[in-house]
């Protein structure tokens, strides 16, 4: 399936709120595609028998948290039934205080659904008209806009929430999504919603704090990495037996039984992909030969381990994307507020908002995108070298030394690498007290998920070069001459790069090519080129 067609069909997909959890894939469909969300009655019905609890405590001479008192430390505060009202609604303006740059808008859109969601299980008390606002909003196009700081993690991540919640009530900015389907036009909240239809909320008790305490942005981000990082390993996988070919390196150690030896599933599926790969190479062939003695012309006993242990690499990489999508499918499956409605009718504080599940798993993801980056930027270098190429030119220069070739390219990746060992410093570690002490201890998951996805773009854009540097080495070790050709899943890989970029030749322009190459790693077009001559990559 292409990636026009996938993008296709998640426009056209219904995602159901209120019946089972969400998946990762439904999250990537509503908050990047664009598809449709549906409240079910079911949830409906069950956000109308929770609320009836929480309208049944309002008079209840008992303070009870975020219904008849303040929030945070002033939680110890009664507040009359005259200024409820007043209590939310300055709850949700006050806590809109975000600054800085613009978050993406899938970002945000994950964020409005993952907080829809938590409300369709009804343990939040809100009443069903919030939930229906906000499908009404996602399926509009009508993204507010969220400022990159102002989460700590931790009650959630509460200034990007407040600021999806201002625009429900009809304040503040938001983006209206276009027939382009860019960003979209900045407009007034309340121009938008009188657009589209949608009567603004008016918040009653407890429903402010129920639209702000959660842990969906960082959890969305979470998702989004989770699906980009699923094509981006296999990418990788895809990049290191390009080189491992053009390097003139050797298949033997991603032999089945050798990686049976170390069961980690991860590795097995890394190899299997590096062996369907590199499948009938008569490039790693060629120098599989003996002389008049029987003895091998190739006295290379090992390969680098750049080369060679790919799959350990790569693969423990791959069981970390497990693990984060385990930790993420149990969030998915929770309801996350303070307080709670119980299934038996009890209202109820807890601590379920507080990032630290989330939090570890984003910094364990940039972990892994920062070491599989250093190992492909590893072998994009290994192809410059003289000494380490195996008879290639220096730098891949057409005319070396009146000529670069792919020299700068690599300092790029080599940049990029750099900054990704920067952003692995985990940001989970770190806690600074808030709410006058109340908030002691924070997890910093937002900070985490943004700093993955500079990463998760800064893996994509390393495997580029690789690829880029690989396809012009495959050029020129099989030139014309040589009657040499790559395999057929590296084959089809670098004819889809040749149809977006030159081969070798005198220096020219490079940014555009890098550019051009990172398009079709990010695109899918990479892994769908090499299983459309092999069969499905794992």
């Amino acid at each position: 399936m292409t990636v026009t067609t996938t993008r296709a069909v998640a426009e056209n997909r219904v995602v159901e709120i209120g019946g089972d959890p969400l998946t990762v894939d439904a999250v990537v469909a509503v908050a990047r595609h664009g598809a449709q969300v549906h409240l079910t009655d079911r949830a409906l019905a069950g956000m109308a028998a929770s609320r009836a609890v929480v309208e049944d405590l309002a008079d209840d001479a008992r303070p009870h948290y975020g219904v008849s008192t303040g929030f945070g430390a002033l939680a110890r505060r009664h507040i009359p039934t005259d200024k409820r009202a007043q209590l939310q609604l300055g709850l949700v303006r006050s806590h809109a205080a975000g600054t800085g740059p613009e978050v993406e808008r899938e970002v945000v859109r994950a964020l409005q659904l993952l907080r829809l969601a938590t409300l369709a299980t009804g343990r939040t008390g809100a009443r069903p008209v919030v939930a229906e606002t906000y499908a009404a909003m996602l399926n509009a196009g009508i993204t507010p806009v969220v400022h990159e700081y102002g989460s700590l993690g931790c009650s959630g991540d509460l200034a990007p929430l407040a600021h999806v919640a201002l625009a429900a009530l009809g304040e503040g900015p938001v983006r209206v999504a276009t027939p382009e389907g860019a960003d979209g036009e900045l407009v007034d909240a309340a121009e938008a919603l009188a657009a589209a239809g949608i009567a603004p909320l008016e918040l009653r008790e407890k429903e402010g704090l129920a639209l702000i305490n959660g842990t969906d942005g960082m959890l969305g981000m979470l998702c989004l990495a989770i699906h980009d990082l699923r094509d981006l390993l296999r990418t990788a996988d895809v990049a290191a037996a390009s080189s491992v070919e053009a390097l003139l390196g050797s298949d033997a150690p991603f032999a089945e039984d050798l990686v049976g030896m170390r069961p980690h599933p991860g590795q097995a599926a890394s190899a299997a992909n590096l062996r369907a790969l590199l499948a009938g190479s008569p490039v790693v062939a060629s120098h599989r030969t003996f002389d008049a003695d029987g003895r091998p012309e190739c006295t290379r006993v090992q390969d680098a381990y750049s080369l060679r242990c790919a799959p350990q690499v790569h693969g423990a990489a791959r069981d970390t994307v497990e693990h984060a999508e385990a930790v993420a499918g149990r969030e998915l499956a929770s309801a996350i507020d303070n307080p709670v409605v119980t299934v038996d009718g009890r209202v109820e504080s807890n601590g379920n908002f507080h990032g630290a599940p989330v939090a570890y798993v984003l910094d364990f993801l940039a972990i892994a995108v920062a070491d599989v980056a250093s190992m492909s930027e590893r072998r994009t270098d290994r192809f410059l070298d003289v000494a380490r190429n195996e008879g290639l030119p220096a730098f891949l220069a057409d005319d070396p030394g009146v000529d670069s070739g792919l020299m700068i390219a690599q300092y790029t990746a080599a940049g990029i690498v750099s900054e990704l060992k920067r952003l692995a410093a985990p940001a989970s570690v770190d806690s600074i007290p808030s709410s006058a002490m109340q908030e002691d201890h924070v997890s910093m998951g937002w900070a985490g998920a943004r700093k993955l996805r500079r990463a998760v773009d800064g893996l994509g854009r390393v495997l580029a070069v690789e690829l880029m540097t690989a396809a012009r080495a495959l050029d020129l070790r099989c030139a014309p001459s040589s009657a040499l050709a790559p395999a057929a899943g590296t084959g089809a890989v670098h004819a889809l790069l040749r149809s977006a970029v030159p081969g070798p030749g005198p220096d020219r322009f490079l940014a555009p090519e890098i550019d051009a190459v990172t398009r079709l790693v990010s695109g899918g077009a990479v892994v769908a080129a090499a299983s459309a001559a092999v069969g499905p990559l794992r």
